[in-house]
């Protein structure tokens, strides 16, 4: 058995943690559920952590007490930084922490910054569109015009404005930390994913992020991954 158990919520950010382990090789379990009719996680998940969201990774032998007892984590970022610690030690997907080096402030940045800034306005937007799908026929032109007044006034500057920093970024590198493939590729992935859904991004205007996302796709941890715990789809 393995040391470390993912708790896998298709469609869901738990994506990144497995296709990281599929990156770093590394033996796991791995546990899939579906989303409910709310699209909200099972209820199950919450058995494995209150918080009952995922991804979650169950990690044995982090309470020296018990060591036979699995500790949950929570959170992509925690998550990534604790596999990146314990199984990263060459430094093939995370540069050294040195505050002087280029790569390893544009890892960290793009780190925070996916979550911090980029998915909100996404997640925000999801949200209202899944009122106005819900709402009763009466009341479902007053949400469409809510939604509509949100959107033009917050949701879309905040999308595009992240979209044409990361459009900057990779237009003049490889991947968000320079001219290797990081866990911060997979970390931002799952933004650019999700503004790619629907219509999808303009190719001409966000040719570099179209050319990024491609190379990500393209790689064998990635297509094991949707192999695994599914297609993303928003």
């Amino acid at each position: 058995m393995s040391d470390l158990h993912l708790h896998h919520l298709q469609k869901s950010r738990s994506f990144r943690i497995l296709w990281l382990l599929e990156e770093l090789g590394v033996p796991y379990q791995l546990t899939s559920y579906e989303r409910n009719k709310s699209f909200l996680a099972p209820k199950s998940l919450e058995r494995i952590h209150p918080v009952g969201k995922s991804p979650i990774l169950e990690v044995k032998g982090l309470d020296p007490k018990h060591p036979d007892n699995s500790t949950a984590l929570i959170e992509s970022g925690h998550i990534i930084d604790y596999l990146m610690a314990k199984y990263d030690t060459n430094y093939e997907l995370h540069p050294k922490t040195d505050t002087d080096d280029a790569a390893w402030r544009d890892y960290d940045f793009w780190m925070h910054y996916a979550e911090a800034s980029a998915m909100p306005a996404l997640v925000m937007r999801l949200v209202f569109s899944k009122v106005v799908e819900r709402s009763p026929a009466l009341i479902k032109p007053i949400a469409k015009g809510i939604r509509k007044q949100v959107e033009a006034s917050m949701i879309t500057k905040n999308v595009n404005n992240s979209l044409e920093l990361v459009e900057q970024t990779l237009s003049n590198n490889q991947f968000f930390a320079g001219s290797e493939f990081t866990a911060a590729d997979i970390q931002m992935a799952f933004f650019v994913e999700a503004a790619n859904s629907g219509a999808g991004l303009d190719e001409v205007r966000y040719t570099s992020t179209l050319n990024w996302l491609k190379r990500c796709q393209g790689r064998p941890a990635y297509k094991a991954a949707v192999a695994k715990g599914g297609k993303l789809e928003f």
